[in-house]
């Protein structure tokens, strides 16, 4: 699973609109219209190209001041001294900020004269206007705090992980960021209250795993306690870091240590004190029967309007439903050969508990102890480093920046919980991440270690957004631009990537953890659906996931609560990897032994993200190329 670079996904997942903002700066250069008279020169491609290119990298300039927060991700440290605001307001700024953008690309560029990749960059522009405009009617559907998502383990994971600190200014930004915790938790608390007052309940499970996540925020010191809390303990070792630099005297770091501590206790603990007095008493109004949201206010056509946000097409509920049953039935087969494999004389559904069962085996699981975290962690970097060598037989293009695997932070660690990626900085200077929740060993079965390492890592996740960040070429904004279908498509397609690639899945049983990965997604299909748009209860949806794989209990359970907060979201993989895989055929029949995987791969990766019908075409594209090109036409 991915963490989007973009502010939203990452901090306001409960706002149906991706936006957020504060008041944008104007951009300091515009691109001149492309506007010809008699006496003007006709422009050449490549001049009209390198006009529209320009005037985009204008645009998403200006409109990347509307996100101090989304500027700190890149690297970048002006308004690092600020947070976004969340407010329906600010959202229909940008919005209205974006449609005029849209209007001034469609006078100035005349999109037949576009050369077919411009062409791209103009629909990915435009489509990003529509798919926001599609969600201002649902700006209340969406859970503003859940287990899952929310600003409360959002902020600290951003000011420890993404806030760099380099100087006594980075310093003090820091904590004047700190300041602005307490307003903008109280934007969020308004959006989750007025949601809440339209009908719109949170789960128990969601409220209980907001409360404890807040309340590890603000355990130990300067809060209370002995032991330093996270944040705490952040803020005074990159003090001490800037004295022991020299960048700053020993006095001028007690007075910033001490300028910190209190904007701990005065904003920061208020707004984590006010979103749990907040989700306690939201308890009283949540539903007895956890479900989907379709008995929502408007909640048929909300989970319409997040199942093709999330997977970019136009399939029906049922449809993707049916998709699932179907993709079932077809893994249960090949992990029923693996069974007889490995010679286990019962049935599939018997192997399943024996494996889930197996939790004191350690051919099957890591010790839960500190040492088993790190063996853990010590093999999947060992996984993701084997599979480097493989990479260039299969990709022209390749990643510059680094990865490096990460346990998750205590105060958002959840048992079970799903496997993340953070992206890395465009320039290189922070690497990529793959965080594992290792806080309970026996949901993390040594069977998935691999599986996980190539999603999140190699060939996954990783390689996929390193290589949208250092496109040339493009616009700056497609580096940027995040789809799930087509993000989460390519970590599932990875999956099955790798094993054509030498020294992977050598184990049986890793090679069914793999299938038990895959059949998770086509479970999903039918269980979100199941959940959202036919009625299923939580409890319904956890037995037909454990009928379905050997995942441990806890670990499904985590997963089904996840699609009822994120409806639609996990429909994403599936639907984007048979996608990429039907592609890929169709190009492998239509080119015969003219077909390169590399080429094939660097098509699918070298423009960044877009929605499945845009890479449809770009793979369209890429084919007739090649048939012109005729037999030496590979991009090898």
């Amino acid at each position: 699973m991915i963490k989007s670079a973009t502010a939203l996904a990452a901090i306001l997942a409960a706002s149906a609109c991706s936006t957020l903002q504060t008041a944008p700066k104007p951009a300091e250069a515009v691109a001149e219209p492309v506007v010809e008279t008699a006496e003007t020169p006709k422009l050449s491609q490549e001049e009209l190209s390198a006009k529209l290119n320009a005037w985009f990298d204008a645009q998403y300039e200006e409109e990347l001041q509307f996100s101090p927060v989304q500027l700190t991700f890149l690297g970048r440290k002006e308004r690092n001294d600020e947070i976004d605001s969340f407010t329906l307001e600010s959202m229909m700024e940008q919005i209205e900020w974006k449609r005029a953008s849209v209007a001034e690309m469609e006078a100035t560029f005349d999109y037949d004269a576009l050369s077919s990749n411009d062409q791209i960059s103009y629909d990915l522009w435009k489509y990003q206007l529509e798919q926001n405009e599609a969600g201002i009617p649902y700006f209340y559907n969406g859970f503003t705090f859940d287990q899952m998502n929310g600003a409360q383990g959002f902020v600290p994971t951003f000011l420890i992980n993404f806030h760099r600190v380099e100087d006594k200014a980075d310093m003090a930004a820091y904590t004047s960021r700190i300041k602005l915790v307490d307003d903008r938790m109280e934007e969020l608390l308004d959006i989750a209250r007025e949601a809440s007052a339209r009908g719109v309940q949170t789960p128990l499970f969601a409220l209980e795993g907001v409360i404890e996540q807040s309340q590890a925020v603000i355990t130990g010191q300067p809060f209370n306690g002995e032991e330093d809390s996270d944040i705490w303990a952040d803020v005074k070792m990159e003090i001490d870091t800037l004295v022991g630099a020299g960048e700053m005297t020993a006095e001028e770091g007690d007075a910033m240590r001490e300028s910190a501590r209190m904007a701990l206790l005065e904003d920061f603990q208020p707004g984590y004190e006010a979103i749990i007095a907040w989700a306690e008493s939201e308890k009283s109004n949540t539903p007895e029967v956890s479900t989907g949201v379709g008995g929502q206010p408007n909640g048929e056509a909300y989970y319409n309007y997040r199942l093709a946000d999330q997977t970019t097409t136009n399939l029906t509920a049922d449809e993707v439903h049916e998709i699932g049953l179907a993709e079932v039935a077809r893994i249960r087969g090949e992990m029923d050969a693996i069974r007889e494999q490995v010679g286990f004389e019962g049935d599939l559904k018997a192997f399943f508990d024996y494996l889930r069962e197996a939790k004191d085996d350690e051919r099957h699981y890591f010790p839960n102890t500190d040492e088993g975290r790190q063996g853990y962690i010590d093999e999947a970097t060992a996984a993701i480093e084997n599979i480097k060598s493989e990479l260039p037989n299969y990709f022209g293009i390749l990643p510059k920046a680094d990865l490096i695997v990460k346990r998750v932070e205590p105060f958002r660690e959840r048992d079970g919980a799903a496997q993340h990626y953070y992206p890395g900085t465009p320039d290189g200077s922070r690497p990529g991440i793959y965080y594992a929740h290792l806080s309970d060993m026996s949901a993390m079965p040594k069977r998935e270690l691999e599986v996980i390492a190539y999603h999140e890592g190699l060939p996954g996740h990783h390689m996929q957004i390193s290589i949208a960040q250092e496109l040339e070429g493009v616009p700056v904004f497609r580096t940027q631009a995040g789809f799930t279908a087509y993000s989460e498509g390519w970590g599932l397609y990875s999956e099955k990537l790798a094993t054509e690639m030498d020294g992977t899945f050598t184990d049986p049983y890793s090679d069914f953890g793999r299938l038990g990965s895959e059949i998770w997604r086509a479970i999903r299909l039918v269980v979100d659906t199941g959940l959202h748009a036919k009625g299923w209860t939580e409890q319904e949806a956890l037995d037909y996931f454990l009928a379905n794989a050997a995942a441990p209990e806890a670990q499904a359970r985590s997963e089904i609560q996840r699609y009822i907060v994120m409806p639609g979201q996990a429909t994403a993989y599936k639907i984007g990897m048979i996608k990429i895989q039907e592609l890929r055929a169709d190009a492998e029949v239509e080119l015969g032994d003219k077909f390169d995987i590399r080429g094939f791969h660097d098509t699918v990766l070298g423009g960044g993200a877009v929605p499945l019908a845009l890479l449809e075409r770009q793979v369209d594209l890429w084919i007739e190329e090649q048939k012109e090109a005729g037999v030496d036409g590979g991009n090898g």
